[in-house]
């Protein structure tokens, strides 16, 4: 690959001489005479490395530098002076530049420098690239659903995420609560900081504390050494708070001045730590109801729903239900290398009736096993789970045809695993214990 260098100087021999050594190198060189013209050709060709005389006809080549990251972040620039002044020098490093160097002494420090700086150049692209990536695949964009509901909610993030406001997602399980947050921190302001997501149902209130605050070495047994907690991590990013309606009546007390002051104290410390963290919480609960009957801080319910956000469930979703199911057996059948998948319509009547309690973990896990079980592109309503069956086979009064559904199904899964049972009971959503019962049955 031919990497672009431009140099930005009115003295034309002298940029002409430079742009010749450094065209000798391989790389691809252009000239400007002017600051203005040198952020025109850097805002239409992609360039990594900028050379820059301090004294141009228009700005500053200092002032130069902020402009340049302004357009081409990743580029590095290397002023050069004929008259070099330590303050000149220092405000260059501030604004960004790679390195300040005084002419005459370019000859032999030109070439060696714009490979260095070359090389920081490459990284910061990289990660840039990186970066752009993670932002591009966690935004709204990437939140499906045309249905009025699911557009609301996409609507209210949308107008939330560029401010710092605290935010509570409400909703059934299953109805992409962490999605939403991701997508609220990576059109914030902070996308480019942490993003650190906490289940709160997961842990003890003990384990739940140290593992938010950090704490102390000595704190308590197996506290050998001093521990960074969640919010630390999160500096300057977001944190989310899955489940906020598990966490303990203590420590609400102690996120509550998290949110008031953005102060906390690590267990087994005496002194206040600062942190600069949004926080994004979530709950399935009725915080409201829960506070009223003394179960959750009222306090701490009002700080948290400055701006409260309801996901519908895929209940009332209907018309998103197919364009769900069509985007997750795309991406399930590329996982296993499978061609693509076309419904039946009996397969995509199943799928509307079902009243899909689990939303849309659930149906991601049905279209999971569905591509498991597929040996043809066609789908057909056979290889839906036999719950799918249920209520048809139960107005008809024939149980034993919804046992032999589940019968069938479960003896698939079995053969597609190898006889494994502890990989079948994940597949189909049950319990072992469940497993070997109905096996036995």
């Amino acid at each position: 690959m031919q990497y672009t260098v431009l140099i930005i100087d009115d003295e034309k021999k002298i940029c002409s001489l430079l742009a010749r050594i450094i065209e000798l190198e391989g790389f691809k060189v252009f000239q400007a005479g002017t600051g203005k013209e040198g952020l025109k050709i850097l805002a239409n060709n992609e360039v990594y490395v900028v050379i820059s005389d301090v004294k141009l006809p228009d700005i500053n080549g200092v002032e130069l530098v902020k402009e340049i990251k302004k357009i081409r972040p990743y580029a590095e620039v290397i002023n050069l002076t004929a008259f070099g002044t330590i303050a000149d020098g220092v405000m260059a490093m501030r604004n960004g530049a790679f390195d300040y160097i005084t002419k005459g002494d370019d000859n032999d420090k030109i070439i060696p420098l714009v490979y260095k700086a070359l090389d920081k150049a490459k990284l910061q692209y990289r990660v840039s690239e990186l970066e752009t990536k993670v932002v591009k695949k966690y935004s709204f964009s990437g939140i499906l659903g045309q249905s009025k509901a699911i557009q609301e909610a996409i609507n209210l993030a949308q107008k939330v995420a560029s401010t710092d406001t605290t935010v509570l997602l409400l909703g059934e399980t299953g109805t992409g609560k962490e999605v939403f947050a991701q997508a609220i921190h990576y059109e914030s302001l902070r996308k480019l900081k942490p993003f650190v997501a906490v289940n709160c149902s997961g842990f003890n209130h003990e384990l739940l504390e140290s593992e938010l605050f950090g704490h102390k070495a000595g704190a308590f047994t197996g506290a050998i050494k001093d521990k960074k907690g969640l919010l630390e991590e999160a500096n300057e990013g977001t944190i989310f708070l899955d489940e906020i309606g598990e966490m303990n009546l203590d420590l609400q007390a102690k996120l509550l001045r998290v949110l008031e002051n953005q102060t906390f104290i690590k267990v087994g410390d005496t002194q206040t730590s600062k942190v600069n963290v949004r926080i994004i919480a979530a709950t399935n609960r009725g915080l409201k109801e829960e506070a009223e009957a003394g179960r959750f801080r009222l306090d701490l319910f009002y700080r948290l729903s400055v701006f409260s956000i309801e996901l519908p469930p895929l209940s009332q979703r209907k018309s998103d239900i197919l364009l769900l199911a069509k985007h997750y057996l795309k991406e399930f059948a590329n996982k296993v290398n499978k061609p693509a998948f076309t419904m039946d319509e009996e397969f995509e009547e199943l799928l509307l009736k079902h009243s899909w309690k689990g939303n849309i973990r659930e149906l991601k896990n049905v279209m999971e096993r569905v591509v498991i079980l597929a040996d043809g592109s066609l789908l057909s309503a056979n290889l839906l789970p036999y719950e799918f069956h249920a209520t048809e086979l139960a107005t008809e009064g024939d149980m034993m045809k919804l046992e032999n559904v589940e019968k069938q199904h479960i003896d698939k899964i079995l053969k597609y695993t190898g006889g494994n049972k502890t990989e079948t009971a994940r597949l189909l959503g049950i319990g072992l214990t469940t497993l070997y019962r109905k096996i036995e049955k």
